[in-house]
């Protein structure tokens, strides 16, 4: 007997139905792909539009991001600051989006509104937040340290007083991140005033011809910081100082005195008497001829350049003029006329 399925034709599904069971099997696969298509669109579109949106910090803030912290321990940080919405968008926006480039430890400065994406760019620029120290001209060593030890969000000990010269520091606006160490900032310190002296000395001018070394430019651009507060002065007091050392004449140099009597510390409280002019501390350049040993103060670079470019004079002398500057003088009989004048100025400024 023929075992082979019947292949007569009341038993073979009629073709029609065939066609229409193929259509309604790929309709329904059409609209599920376009349901699914529409939904994932729809999610995508929903993610962006949430982690672009601007977030719930109502001003800027600034947040430290741990060393070694992973994604997520960012954005439950970020979110329990108040920087983002939901830690969640934060973690997969930055695993979705943020490619190749992590994200940076340290201190940052998140704006108001910062959106997830903001957020993000922002910790992957490594812009974290910077500081400032700014170092006064005039300043002793000891001052300077102090300075430094009082900086805000600064690491490790200000280093002893004896590692340090006077006058080896560059007074100067510095910049440092939080966490920097103490010690490497002073170090950039001394490194830019020596940077800056050997500059300035090579390009000195031939009227400075009676400072035989750096160091004694040094020395006398110090004098010249603690003398003046003028900055359009200090050439030409700088030229008074110069002149008198080619005639081989005591500078007479109140600041000197007074850093001799301060061991360093560079105030006394209270103005000079006359017995301490006569005092024979090294630094007291009433009673010793020259430069002192050392500089009395960390000078600026304006000062260092009015010592090794300065004007040309004929000037001995100056005084104090009643206006915060100085009254400069040829010869003694003139300056004597101008210190008469001072005299006047500050018996009238006790009278008031």
């Amino acid at each position: 007997m023929d075992q082979r399925a019947d292949q007569s034709p009341e038993n073979t599904p009629p073709p029609r139905r065939r066609r229409r069971l193929a259509r309604f099997l790929f309709t329904t696969f059409l609209i599920g792909a376009v349901a699914a298509t529409t939904i994932a669109v729809g999610g995508l579109w929903l993610f962006n539009r949430a982690f672009a949106a601007p977030g719930p910090l109502a001003e800027e803030a600034t947040l430290i991001i741990p060393r070694g912290a992973s994604v997520r321990a960012i954005a439950v940080l970020l979110e329990g600051e108040g920087v983002i919405e939901d830690a969640r968008v934060f973690s997969l926006g930055v695993r979705a989006l943020g490619g190749e480039r992590p994200l940076v430890a340290g201190e940052f400065a998140f704006p108001a509104g910062v959106s997830p994406r903001e957020a993000m760019a922002l910790l992957q620029s490594g812009k974290i937040v910077t500081r400032r120290l700014t170092i006064p001209e005039g300043l002793t060593v000891l001052q300077v340290l102090a300075a430094v030890g009082a900086a805000d969000a600064m690491a490790g000990e200000v280093p002893p007083l004896d590692k340090f010269g006077e006058g080896t520091l560059l007074p100067e606006t510095y910049q440092y991140v939080r966490d920097e160490n103490r010690a490497a900032l002073l170090t950039r310190m001394q490194n830019a005033m020596t940077e800056t002296l050997d500059e300035l000395w090579r390009e000195r001018s031939p009227d400075s011809a009676p400072l035989k070394s750096p160091e004694e430019a040094l020395i006398l651009a110090s004098i010249v910081e603690r003398e003046t507060g003028l900055a359009e002065e200090r050439p030409r007091v700088a030229a008074v100082f110069l002149n008198r050392l080619r005639r081989g004449m005591r500078l007479q140099s109140d600041p000197t005195v007074v850093y001799g009597l301060s061991n360093g510390a560079g105030t006394i409280g209270r103005p000079l008497r006359r017995s301490d002019l006569a005092n024979t501390h090294p630094y007291n350049t009433y009673v010793h001829a020259g430069l002192p040993p050392g500089p009395i103060a960390n000078p600026g670079r304006d000062s260092l350049v009015a010592v090794l470019q300065p004007v040309k004079t004929k000037d001995l002398y100056f005084v104090a003029d009643g206006t915060g500057g100085h009254a400069f003088a040829r010869t003694l009989a003139e300056h004597n006329r101008n210190v008469a004048r001072w005299r006047r100025i500050e018996r009238q400024q006790r009278n008031k």
